[in-house]
């Protein structure tokens, strides 16, 4: 069986294909809809995948939940990181008391007979100065918790052993061995 990954960002097929080997990637333009519901987004991307793509296949969202403005940018973090940048973004978040930040990916995967399963990965931890040249968006303002360096300090098996990413991969591949 041939699975494949609909995503353009090389980095997010790295990160999975470290985990689940076989993976293909497939690069389609979904049209991302703004939502703060994380299972819509997914849900929308399914469809949409699908309507032009048959077999096996996953998308992902990943979410960056900011203590000080009550959970946003939520989904919306790409939009926020185009527009402000990391550096910006930091700047936004340090301006607060709190810079407690909590990354959330949703793996969304349309299996073989288009049944459709959810994998949630969450990781929690701070907002800081952008340092590192490692990972992407917003990887080198973020220090995950028991962490001293920002996840652009980190290679890339130390990031995937820990991000949300990596937690929901490998909740994807174990259902992946079971099935």
């Amino acid at each position: 069986m041939s699975l494949y990954f609909i995503t353009g960002n090389a980095g997010k097929f790295t990160e999975i294909s470290t985990i689940i080997p076989h993976l293909e990637q497939l690069d389609l333009h979904l049209d991302e809809i703004q939502s703060l519901d994380p299972k819509a987004v997914i849900e929308h991307k399914l469809a949409q995948a699908a309507s032009v793509h048959d077999g096996a296949f996953i998308v992902e969202d990943t979410s960056v939940e900011l203590a000080c403005i009550d959970g946003l940018p939520g989904t919306l973090i790409k939009w926020f990181l185009d527009t402000l940048g990391v550096e910006r973004l930091a700047d936004l978040v340090l301006r607060y008391d709190n810079h407690r930040a909590t990354v959330r990916t949703t793996i969304g995967y349309r299996d073989e007979q288009g049944g459709i399963h959810y994998f949630e990965g969450v990781y929690h931890g701070q907002i800081v100065r952008p340092r590192g040249t490692n990972g992407f968006g917003f990887d080198p303002g973020f220090i995950a918790d028991g962490q001293t360096k920002t996840n652009a300090e980190l290679n890339g098996p130390e990031k995937t052993a820990i991000s949300a990413r990596g937690i929901a991969a490998r909740k994807l591949a174990a259902q992946l061995k079971s099935a």
